[in-house]
């Protein structure tokens, strides 16, 4: 069996790589070909298009490179015929992907979509024309195959792979140097959002010196990206240990996104974070229809973690909202929040049933 598969960023990296593992340990022949980044790499998959390449976000961010982004999807196209596989996996990064499924439709080849695009956030109508180029769609957020089933589509809720992540993860190691409380900075993955979000959570630093800071740096990304950071005191920059850095952080400072939600299953108290460019995030306000931008009040559909957006994200109001967190009160409504998210987030074995669902189906 033959598979080609496409994801466009860390967490879609790490869930592409434990899936492979899942379908070899079923199928052990099975062939990939991918764009992915390290973690499938060290599965021993093929990975001809590295995420480092791909990781445009924002409407105007999107605009401004274009001309790359359709060079890729040209590329694509021409590697998929060329490979000739039996199936396409698709592992979210809904802009590109939607655009290539829709496409390999055309071309009789069947389409897998793993971990769905966000249509329950904006712009629902797209579920019509997912419907029409996705074969199978496996989804991870409880709330979303009640969402699909209103559009007359079946889609399969194999539970959420960051559950076997997170349970079979230990740490590297020591990230705590001092007695102070340890405050972890998770500025996000791609650098364009870095270089919005990073300087403020330094500043937050600055007025905070009672406690330590460690940085997690994403390994795609190069070093100068954190040069900010670097000779700040109670501050260190570890790259690639994001997960050692959780497993060992009183408390997190995290930019919106998947990460939201890993802090959450590591039972760290955080505050959410997100400023985009001026232009992006306000086309964004006026299209997206959800109530929270984290993952963790999406699931639990209350505002259990607070989220600091745009112009309300202040050195000054982070900076306070981080001090909360120390309060027990505070922490222990979060954890308690945190243990009912879990629940919902379904059994361990995501991987696993999304490997056998493929087979089955192809």
């Amino acid at each position: 069996m033959k598979l080609y598969l496409i994801c466009g960023e860390p967490s879609g990296d790490l869930h592409s790589s434990n899936l492979i593992k899942a379908i070899k340990t079923l199928k052990p022949e099975t062939q990939f070909r991918c764009w992915a980044g390290d973690e499938t790499l060290k599965t021993g998959a093929e990975v001809v298009k590295h995420i480092r390449d791909l990781a445009f976000m924002g409407f105007v961010e999107v605009i401004a490179n274009l001309p790359t982004i359709l060079k890729n999807i040209s590329f694509c196209k021409a590697d998929i015929l060329a490979y000739k596989p039996d199936a396409l996996v698709l592992v979210d990064y809904p802009g590109f992907n939607l655009r290539i499924a829709k496409w390999a439709k055309e071309q009789g080849i069947k389409v897998i979509y793993y971990i769905s695009p966000q249509v329950w956030a904006w712009k629902e109508s797209r579920v019509k024309s997912i419907k029409q180029v996705v074969d199978k769609m496996l989804v991870i957020l409880p709330f979303e195959k009640e969402f699909y089933a209103k559009w007359d589509y079946h889609v399969s809720f194999v539970g959420h792979p960051l559950l076997d992540v997170v349970k079979d993860f230990h740490p590297k190691e020591v990230i705590r140097k001092t007695e102070k409380p340890l405050v972890a900075l998770l500025p996000g993955s791609r650098q364009m959002e870095i270089t919005k979000m990073l300087g403020i959570m330094l500043e937050t630093t600055k007025m905070n010196p009672q406690f330590d800071y460690v940085l997690a740096a994403s390994s795609t990304l190069p070093d100068e990206v954190f040069n900010e950071a670097r000779n700040l005191p109670n501050i260190q920059i570890v790259k690639g240990q994001t997960y050692s850095v959780l497993a060992q952080a009183d408390a997190a400072l995290v930019t919106s996104g998947t990460a939201t939600l890993e802090t959450a299953l590591f039972q760290v108290p955080e505050v959410v974070c997100y400023k985009g460019n001026v232009i992006s995030y306000f086309i964004a306000r006026s299209l997206i229809k959800i109530k929270y931008i984290s993952l963790v009040n999406l699931i639990l559909d209350r505002p259990l973690v607070t989220e600091l957006i745009q112009h309300h994200l202040t050195p000054q109001k982070l900076s306070k909202e981080l001090n909360l967190l120390f309060d027990e009160t505070t922490r222990s409504k979060m954890k308690q929040g945190y243990v009912e998210l879990k629940a919902m987030l379904g059994n361990e074995g995501a991987s696993a049933r999304a490997a056998k669902e493929i087979i089955e189906f192809l």
